[in-house]
C-alpha cells in the first residue's frame, strides 16, 4: 500500500478517496481549471468582441435594403473598427481581396476609401 500522502493540486489539503483523485472537492477542481484556462479564454473573448464590433460597424454603414456602401478609413476608425481582426478573406475573379467580418466585407479602394458589402461571397 502507498504510504505517500496525496494533496489537492489547488489548496494542498489531504485527499481521501480514489487513488487517481487530484482535488479535494469540486470547488478546488473548478477553481484550478478556471485559472488554467483564464488566459486563453480572455484572449478568445477579446478577439470575438472585436470581430462582433467590426461586424456591427460594417452593418451600420449599409443602408436598409442595400447591399453595399462606401466609406472612408477615417470614419471606420472613428467608429472603433479594428483592421487587425476579420474572419476570412475572399478574392474575386478580378483579383480584388475582400476582408470579411462574418457576413459583411470590405474592399480597400483608392484614396483610403472602402467598399462595404453584405454577404457577397
Amino acid at each position: 500500500m502507498d504510504t505517500e500522502k496525496r494533496v489537492c493540486q489547488h489548496c494542498g489539503k489531504p485527499i481521501h478517496g480514489r487513488p487517481d483523485k487530484k482535488f479535494c472537492d469540486d470547488a478546488c477542481r473548478n477553481t484550478f481549471n478556471n485559472q488554467q484556462n483564464a488566459i486563453t479564454t480572455n484572449l478568445i473573448r477579446n478577439i470575438n468582441h472585436a470581430l462582433k464590433r467590426n461586424r456591427h460597424i460594417l452593418a451600420g454603414l449599409i443602408p436598409e435594403g442595400e447591399k453595399l456602401a462606401k466609406t472612408t478609413r477615417e470614419k471606420l476608425i472613428r467608429e472603433g473598427f479594428n483592421f487587425r481582426y476579420f474572419t476570412h478573406v475572399y478574392q474575386n475573379q478580378k483579383g480584388n481581396l475582400y476582408h470579411y467580418c462574418y457576413d459583411f466585407g470590405y474592399l480597400g479602394l483608392e484614396g483610403d476609401w472602402f467598399l462595404i458589402v453584405r454577404g457577397k461571397e
